[in-house]
């Protein structure tokens, strides 16, 4: 039986407020908002997916430093695939061969490894023993669950279906968060390659609440208290929030990602497999506008992720939001620019 399966998650972990600030890969999720989220009594979480062992060890002695309270890592379950046949490659680098020269960059090398060590970074969750370890992309495999569970640290899967919270419920999660097709950031759908169920959060918990046992997380599109109260009421223990956090002082968002998410405040989001080779829902911008319409040119998970940083990485440090993953959700309304600790004061006032 699970741990936490007839109790509160939120209490379990004594936290103050039965909230989640999304663990956000790739500079939005920093120290600081981690730490401020849990320091303030929500959930912090660390979004760990790009990092090696040694630097998701580093980030947790660093949030470790500055608040005694729990906070969460998050990890992507592999799905490795083969070396990407070289045609889809060449097609790729034509497509892309454009915007490499506009933002003054070389050919691209293209190689395995695609994506971290993913048994090294569990080990590393192992070490660490964070409040809670949770996952996206499918299930956790079975003894890396015993391992989670001997070191008494809870599992949270992600589900975008009432047939994914099912498995997940079977594989021995703790509680399981689930993603509303409103979600900003990577749709968490098992299958890569499948066609997005786009299931909106107030049917996924309809379906959920009664049939699933276990604590139920809701995200998507969740921006405000009354956003927050209308999850609860529908059955969820707790909510997860990304984009309301974006803008905050402590938030690791880049200057570019950050302007326009301000200057845009109804923020027009769609879904693309442009940036990662996954669905993934972000404002829309030239890249994904152009790339979109080149789908044979747009390589599988998790090789395009790798084969589009550099892009991302320079349009950045160019200051430019053309070529960003802006992941955001599809809540609206502007965005808090102060501390997390205040905008968490607000949405529980």
């Amino acid at each position: 039986m699970s741990a936490l399966k007839d109790s509160n998650l939120f209490q379990q972990l004594g936290l103050k407020h039965p909230l989640i600030v999304a663990p956000m890969a790739g500079g939005p999720s920093s120290v600081d908002l981690t730490a401020a989220a849990s320091a303030a009594g929500a959930l912090g979480a660390m979004g760990g997916a790009y990092s090696n062992a040694a630097a998701i060890e580093a980030f947790a002695a660093q949030v470790r430093q500055q608040t005694d309270k729990p906070f969460s890592i998050n990890l992507f379950i592999p799905h490795s695939i083969p070396e990407v046949a070289a045609d889809r490659i060449e097609r790729a680098v034509e497509a892309t061969a454009r915007y490499r020269q506009e933002l003054e960059l070389s050919s691209p090398q293209l190689g395995l490894p695609y994506e971290e060590d993913f048994d090294a970074q569990f080990e590393a969750v192992l070490r660490i023993k964070p409040a809670c370890l949770s996952f996206v992309f499918g299930l956790l495999p079975a003894d890396h669950v015993r391992e989670a569970k001997r070191a008494g640290i809870p599992l949270i899967g992600t589900a975008t279906t009432l047939e994914e919270a099912r498995a997940l419920e079977e594989s021995g999660v703790d509680a399981i968060t689930l993603q509303g097709y409103e979600a900003g950031g990577h749709r968490g759908i098992f299958d890569a390659r499948a066609a997005d169920p786009e299931i909106g959060i107030h049917d996924l918990l309809t379906q959920s609440v009664g049939t699933i046992r276990l604590p139920l997380i809701a995200a998507g599109g969740i921006m405000t208290a009354g956003d927050i109260r209308t999850a609860l009421q529908a059955g969820a223990q707790a909510v997860q929030m990304g984009t309301a956090f974006l803008a905050c002082s402590e938030a690791g968002t880049s200057a570019p990602y950050r302007k326009r998410l301000l200057e845009t405040p109804d923020r027009k989001t769609r879904t693309t497999r442009a940036f990662s080779g996954r669905f993934a829902r972000g404002i829309e911008n030239r890249f994904m506008d152009e790339m979109d319409g080149k789908p044979d040119a747009i390589l599988p998970f998790p090789a395009q992720n790798k084969f589009t940083r550099d892009i991302r990485g320079a349009s950045t440090a160019k200051g430019s939001p053309d070529f960003l993953s802006l992941w955001s959700g599809t809540g609206k309304g502007e965005l808090w620019q102060g501390s997390a600790a205040e905008l968490i004061g607000r949405l529980f006032a």
